[in-house]
């Protein structure tokens, strides 16, 4: 299976029917390594839509991939990380309100999801978000997610964790709200990059984004 049927199954389990796929909209996320495609689900409707508005407003231009993890995921969309000097702590900012968890879609590589704190109904962050990376994962690993969160997969998810990898430990815990489809790439070089304290990246990794249709 290429990256490209792995994508498509993917969208299928989350949810989007081919109708809806055809619907969806699509945002791009550039940066100095380059752009990263994303579609946003309609089956989060809650998600997509404060996306698509913050997008539209500019709300994310100018701000900062300002934590990244190999293996795990990139995130950003914290406003208080725009001309953020290099010791300023980040990660709590945003537009003033959090968004109700629209929880559903595992956290496969490629995963557009919704950071949040800790918070009893799971809502998210109404604007942090991250990308996963992740590493490929086994049966056992899977059966232990399952196990402690008292979820099943499916043998098509099982499959493409293994193929794709991911963060299945986030799983029913974080709202995925989307997912790359052009750029992965471009995700695998933020999730390289050198880090300091808070896993705050050295140099700098500024965003834009824009809604494509």
């Amino acid at each position: 299976m290429n990256m490209r049927n792995s994508l498509l199954m993917f969208v299928l389990l989350a949810g989007v029917s081919a109708c809806q796929k055809d619907d969806a909209t699509y945002a791009e996320i550039s940066t100095d390594f380059g752009n990263i495609k994303v579609m946003l689900y309609n089956s989060t409707p809650k998600h997509r839509d404060n996306f698509i508005k913050l997008a539209k407003e500019g709300f994310y231009d100018g701000l900062l991939f300002h934590r990244v993890m190999s293996n795990f995921m990139a995130q950003g969309g914290d406003p208080d990380s725009r001309n953020a000097p290099a010791d300023q702590p980040l990660g709590m900012g945003g537009p003033g309100y959090e968004i109700e968890a629209e929880i559903g879609a595992p956290h496969i590589r490629g995963a557009l999801a919704a950071a949040r704190r800790n918070n009893p109904q799971k809502q998210s962050s109404g604007s942090q978000f991250y990308i996963v990376q992740g590493q490929p994962i086994d049966d056992a690993y899977l059966n232990n997610i399952e196990a402690q969160k008292q979820i099943k997969y499916n043998d098509a998810q099982r499959q493409l964790y293994k193929e794709l990898g991911g963060t299945p430990f986030l799983d029913n815990d974080y709202t995925v709200f989307g997912e790359v489809v052009e750029g992965m790439d471009v995700v695998d070089k933020i999730c390289s990059q050198p880090t300091g304290p808070n896993d705050r990246p050295l140099q700098d990794i500024k965003m834009t984004v824009r809604i494509l249709n």
